[in-house]
């Protein structure tokens, strides 16, 4: 179901930074289905390794990164203000910005508004869960092996661009948004005013 307008967040993307957006997604998927993805390990003596060592192909473990950065992008851009909010929009400025440089100088042409595109916002119960995420985030963040992290930094990047776009693509903030606002209102109504049993 989509939210209502009242509970909307709205941002501008520009067919630059929707290009960025998929060249992202594309990139990921294309090493994903090289085998070049390296969070599926070769097993012992090498076994089930691509060429070049890159770990196996086609491992659907090794997009969960990336995914979960979208869904952390579009978490972010679901943010009506603060550290997050501001960090997507950042994102999305870069992507803009990057974008529209790259299609200037290549093609000739200038970026032009895909849409002044919008998301799901987060209500408190949805600030909830972000919350959590990102205080468990910053704990475990020497944990994570650096090439894990920046498949998680390209997915965050994509889900600023992607998530808030319409279509296809809006889908994504459709799902993932209103779904963390239903599990924070769970939380709050079973576990801290209510039971389990």
């Amino acid at each position: 179901m989509l939210a209502a307008v009242s509970g909307m967040t709205t941002t501008t993307l520009t067919t630059a930074g929707l290009a960025v957006g998929v060249g992202l997604l594309a990139v990921e998927h294309v090493r994903w289905w090289r085998g070049g993805g390296g969070a599926a390990a070769a097993g012992p003596g090498g076994k089930g390794a691509a060429p070049g060592g890159g770990g196996a192909a086609k491992d659907p473990k090794a997009l969960i990164p990336f995914w979960f950065g979208v869904t952390f992008g579009t978490l972010a851009v679901a943010c009506p203000a603060g550290m997050l909010g501001t960090g997507a929009g950042i994102l999305r400025w870069g992507g803009n910005g990057l974008g529209g440089w790259v299609m200037s100088t290549m093609t000739g042409q200038s970026a032009s508004t895909v849409a002044n595109a919008s998301a799901p916002a987060l209500d408190q119960y949805g600030a909830l869960i972000v919350t959590c995420l990102v205080i468990a985030l910053f704990m475990l963040r020497k944990t994570f092996a650096k090439q894990l992290k920046g498949r998680w930094w390209r997915g965050v990047w994509a889900g600023t661009l992607l998530a808030i776009g319409t279509g296809t693509f809006a889908m994504i903030g459709d799902l993932v948004v209103p779904n963390v606002n239903g599990l924070g209102a769970w939380a709050v109504g079973n576990l801290v005013h209510g039971t389990l049993l």
